[in-house]
């Protein structure tokens, strides 16, 4: 009986160290401060059409089951703060558009077990500058990292959506 209960504990330690810890580098807030300078400006909401949902969900190569999405913008600059799953957990991405290209790339709560290197400017310094192609994807190469294959897809998918809504609003409000 002992040896059965020293098992099953055993088991249950290894399971519970397997899992994936939250840590949260940065709070949404922080970040959409920093990207508008010390301001926040109120949030806006994207309705997500049919168009909208199929490029999105074209670009994640899955479902997409929302119906909305929050969004802060002043002139051309907007914010996207939105989740995407690595290998088996979300993960939090702030993205900061200005003129079609993207400023900034930030891992703000990281949920996995492995590829955290992901949060590092090291790797999200690659997508400074990027810009969106008529076919939706970066107009440059990011570099992958070993062991962190699904988290660079995930931050790499939601800039590029990042990009495709910043757009999206652009041209509604210069046809408004």
């Amino acid at each position: 009986m002992k040896l059965i209960s020293l098992l099953l504990l055993g088991i249950s330690f290894l399971f519970t160290s397997a899992q994936a810890e939250q840590v949260q580098y940065s709070s949404s807030q922080e970040f959409i401060q920093h990207a508008f300078e010390g301001e926040l400006p109120k949030a806006k909401v994207f309705w997500l059409d049919d168009k909208a949902k199929a490029v999105i969900e074209e670009i994640l190569s899955h479902s997409f089951n929302k119906m909305r999405l929050r969004y802060w913008q002043q002139g051309d600059a907007s914010v996207w703060i939105m989740d995407e799953i690595g290998k088996e957990a979300p993960i939090t991405v702030g993205v900061h558009v200005k003129a079609g290209a993207i400023v900034e790339t930030k891992v703000l709560v990281y949920r996995e077990s492995r590829g955290d290197e992901v949060r590092h400017a090291f790797f999200t310094d690659q997508f400074k500058a990027a810009k969106l192609q008529a076919d939706n994807k970066l107009d440059k190469h990011i570099d992958g990292i070993t062991g962190a294959t699904l988290s660079v897809r995930a931050l790499t998918k939601l800039s590029r959506i990042a990009l495709w809504l910043d757009a999206h609003v652009n041209k509604t409000e210069a046809s408004s």
